[in-house]
């Protein structure tokens, strides 16, 4: 059984943890926001600066010129976009799995001195019962492993991919 001092402690755990994630998510959203400022801002000096270009075009030919050489750039801002975009998402995420993992590695601990607890305390003769309860655990707890390392492995391959893909736009801008 819990005492009141370890409740309070782990509420107090739980409070902690959940203002670091929330200060977290709020480092995420500046991050964004100053991203997408950048972004606008660099779009409207380059918009202008397009337009003043496309204003002193002599003729057709020097304007199908000038518009094939914007496709280059624009194929590799939005490939440094994406990544920055990418860097900022996996980084609060990582934060929040490191979070969750610590948690849950905390709950399964707390759990299995509660069942220890409850083994200890069992009355004789339940020795088979405090057995498959053990087992179930254990059972859970790898099971919860295998979903991590599963999940692990999924965003490993996601995070190939996109720098795969990442890589390649700008070569695909180029061929244009």
């Amino acid at each position: 059984m819990m005492t009141a001092e370890q409740i309070v402690a782990s509420h107090k755990a739980n409070v902690e943890t959940l203002f670091g994630l929330t200060a977290k998510a709020f480092e995420g959203v500046e991050k964004l926001v100053e991203l997408n400022l950048t972004a606008a801002k660099a779009a409207l000096d380059e918009s202008a600066s397009n337009t003043q270009a496309a204003l002193s075009v002599k003729d057709a030919q020097e304007l199908l010129a000038m518009q094939a050489n914007l496709f280059q750039p624009l194929a590799e801002k939005t490939a440094a976009y994406s990544r920055h975009l990418y860097d900022i998402a996996s980084g609060t995420s990582g934060e929040f799995t490191k979070a969750f993992e610590a948690q849950a590695a905390a709950a399964q601990k707390q759990f299995a001195n509660l069942v220890d607890s409850a083994a200890s305390n069992a009355p004789a003769g339940s020795e088979q019962a405090v057995a498959m309860m053990k087992g179930a655990v254990q059972a859970a707890n790898n099971a919860f492993e295998s979903v991590q390392k599963a999940v692990k492995q999924a965003t490993d391959l996601a995070e190939s991919n996109l720098a795969a893909v990442s890589a390649a736009a700008p070569k695909a801008g180029k061929k244009k």
